[in-house]
């Protein structure tokens, strides 16, 4: 038995209908009646995706395919001018010396601190209270 994504189907004007079965013998009556009404009207074979003339057919193309995977380099990318998105990126690294600090960054003064300027309060000292004591409860 074919699997369920492979049967006949009944084609009007080269556009699928809704007329389907796994075997051919099936579809002949309703065959015979649209031609009658459109001369137009095919019986194909949908497999894979594809449509085939017969199931023998669709099966030689399985066994010849060239199922090769294709032989990319590292560097392909698919569409477009082939090149990695992320390269413009490198580019900034590699253009700033590499002993300068990344942007955003401070670097720390010279000195342990600034000299204070005049009119500059002196820093708060942190005072926190004695931690509270809580009674022992009994122990009983």
């Amino acid at each position: 038995m074919p699997p369920r994504f492979a049967y006949w189907t009944i084609l009007i004007d080269q556009k699928p209908t809704a007329f389907r079965a796994q075997d051919k013998e099936e579809l002949l009556p309703t065959f015979a009646q649209l031609q009658r009404k459109n001369p137009d009207v095919v019986m194909k074979w949908f497999a894979r995706g594809r449509l085939w003339d017969n199931p023998e057919q669709a099966q030689w193309a399985l066994r010849n395919m060239d199922r090769a995977p294709q032989n990319r380099g590292r560097d392909w990318r698919p569409g477009g001018e082939h090149k990695d998105p992320r390269d413009r990126f490198k580019k900034r690294r590699e253009a700033r010396a590499p002993d300068a600090a990344p942007s955003g960054f401070r670097q720390p003064p010279s000195g342990d601190r600034p000299a204070p300027r005049s009119g500059d309060r002196p820093a708060p000292t942190a005072h926190r209270p004695p931690p509270r004591k809580w009674p022992e409860k009994d122990r009983g």
